[in-house]
């Protein structure tokens, strides 16, 4: 079983599902660097406390990932003095917003008729799979800047689970830590306390009934088949770790390298 070294995860009040990354081991028997990877979710209700910490940890780059419809929704991150702010969209701004708007405030019959039975966990595998195969323009980007300069770095989107969650997931592969490894820490975002506050508007009685809360659940959960439709992605459509970061990404041995040396102990 796959053990990761515990540290201590302050307590944020407006930032949800932060955490550092460092200590997950390698296949090659080293781990992650403390203090040089973070991920959360968005930054934008950062109260000053929070803010405070975030700048204590001496960060070079965010990367953002959320899309227009997300910022328009949440606000803009907090500013931190000195730290390089990078928005990724992993998904077209447009993509998706009709269904999240139902999903915020669509009747009973209309959730049903978008998540019942398998559909919601389908269109997040859907997603999944699609940021892999399209999105590699991004992952290259990321994985060349964490290379060069940018650490340490955190990757954060809206709830910091699907978007920073395979970025990190990357990321990771990229320096070789276990597959299991990855999948745990992935999946520490089902935390009662970093879990994304699902926001639906009507009378709360009906917006937040334990059918809804059924139906949503797909969307609001990290589940392991999520990840691993990434990852079986990756190998169907380039044949392996090493030929997607190489062929797909356009990242070399020598980069990857760097980013061991950046990230690793």
């Amino acid at each position: 079983m796959t053990q990761q070294i515990p540290s201590t995860e302050p307590e944020l009040s407006g930032v949800r599902n932060f955490r550092d990354v460092g200590g997950l081991p390698t296949v090659d028997g080293r781990r992650v660097r403390h203090g040089v990877l973070f991920r959360s979710g968005h930054l934008a209700h950062a109260t000053e406390e929070d803010a405070a910490f975030l700048d204590s940890l001496g960060l070079h780059t965010i990367f953002d990932f959320r899309n227009a419809s997300d910022q328009k929704l949440e606000g803009p991150d907090v500013e931190l003095p000195g730290v390089r702010n990078v928005n990724l969209p992993l998904s077209d701004p447009a993509d998706g917003s009709e269904f999240w708007k139902m999903v915020r405030d669509g009747e009973m019959d209309q959730l049903r008729e978008i998540l019942g039975g398998d559909k919601g966990a389908n269109r997040m595998i859907a997603s999944y799979r699609t940021i892999i195969k399209e999105r590699t323009a991004e992952h290259s980007q990321v994985l060349r800047s964490l290379a060069e300069d940018s650490v340490p770095a955190l990757m954060h989107c809206a709830a910091g689970k699907d978007r920073a969650g395979l970025s990190i997931a990357v990321t990771l592969l990229a320096v070789g830590v276990e597959r299991e490894a990855i999948v745990t820490d992935y999946l520490e975002s089902n935390a009662k306390h970093r879990r994304y506050k699902v926001r639906r508007s009507g009378p709360s009685a009906s917006a937040y009934s334990p059918e809804v809360m059924e139906l949503l659940s797909p969307l609001f959960d990290a589940r392991a088949e999520y990840l691993t439709a990434a990852f079986e992605t990756v190998e169907e459509t380039w044949g392996s770790v090493d030929a997607y970061l190489e062929q797909g990404l356009g990242i070399t041995p020598e980069i990857r390298e760097r980013l061991r040396e950046r990230l690793l102990d």
